[in-house]
């Protein structure tokens, strides 16, 4: 059973589907625990919900690494496999992001590399204002740089004529758990490769 630990800032609209997913035994895994840096983030109160153990590490005043240090003590002590960042408002340390190297996944609500930067809201703005006619989102393992890391799964969404912000967000987070499910099953049966910074699927 992949034991998974999460990452988040805010809501963590998508760990809802990971949740189901379990309970479904549409996966076979576990949450083993949820970190957030932010003290009222709902993704703590969602876990508590779901009886998921639930840590809330302090960043206010502390070197990134110190933090991701104290972060990942946590994730360890948990005994943690693989590493989801649903809606986690913070750039990783480059001590973290090689310690878990290929063992961190990040959820980005465009097709990057379109629409690289900006968190959530500001993404889709961004996107209505261009006037494309189809974004989507994007899994993708974490490295060094922001947003760039090896792409696991994408997935397209069509933008309507009267499309907002909000009716986006939520056609855009509905594909995201989907490929955020996927991708973990994916990983649990051992079919993502990685090779010359690229995925495989197997």
């Amino acid at each position: 059973m992949l034991r998974l630990g999460i990452l988040a800032s805010t809501n963590a609209t998508d760990m809802q589907a990971v949740i189901d997913a379990i309970k479904s035994k549409k996966l076979n895994a576990v949450i083993s625990v949820v970190v957030s840096n932010k003290k009222d983030a709902y993704a703590l109160e969602r876990a508590k919900k779901h009886n998921i153990k639930s840590v809330f590490v302090e960043s206010k005043g502390k070197e990134r690494e110190h933090f991701d240090r104290e972060v990942a003590n946590v994730l360890n002590e948990n005994n943690v496999e693989l590493i989801l960042l649903i809606g986690y408002m913070r750039i990783l340390s480059p001590f973290f992001v090689r310690k878990y190297k290929n063992r961190i996944m990040n959820i980005h609500p465009s097709l990057l590399p379109a629409f690289a930067c900006g968190m959530d809201k500001n993404v889709h703005e961004e996107v209505l204002k261009a006037k494309v006619k189809v974004t989507g989102c994007t899994l993708h393992f974490v490295d060094e740089s922001v947003d760039q890391g090896p792409i696991i799964l994408q997935k397209e969404v069509k933008i309507e004529e009267n499309e907002t912000v909000e009716s986006l967000k939520e056609k855009v987070q509905n594909a995201e758990q989907e490929i955020i499910v996927k991708a973990i099953d994916l990983y649990s049966k051992g079919k993502i490769k990685i090779h010359d910074n690229m995925v495989s699927i197997a």
